[in-house]
């Protein structure tokens, strides 16, 4: 009898459907209506941010993730969605 290898990536499988869990690093907007000199505004950065869900499902133009699920149906929660043009970094978290 041949036993199926143990993945070595953090998962959950929904409804016979494999998903990994990732960390997702992505460039966010950073607003400030404020007075600024040229420098300081020269200087303002966007924001560097990071997420950690499961991927859900990802195209040409989007990544969509999960962070919480019901076990037994195919019902997701903390839910985004990411223009692939803001993500710098995807990671597939190991166990």
């Amino acid at each position: 009898m041949k036993r199926l290898k143990k993945s070595k990536y953090k998962s959950v499988v929904i409804k016979k459907k494999r998903y990994y869990f990732y960390k997702i690093t992505w460039l966010d907007i950073t607003g400030d209506s404020g007075h600024a000199d040229l420098h300081s505004a020269l200087g303002f950065m966007p924001s560097i941010m990071v997420t950690h869900a499961y991927l859900l499902n990802k195209d040409s133009k989007n990544v969509r993730t999960f962070a919480s699920y019901e076990e037994s149906d195919e019902l997701f929660s903390d839910r985004n969605v990411f223009p692939k043009g803001c993500i710098t970094k995807m990671e597939k978290i190991k166990i």
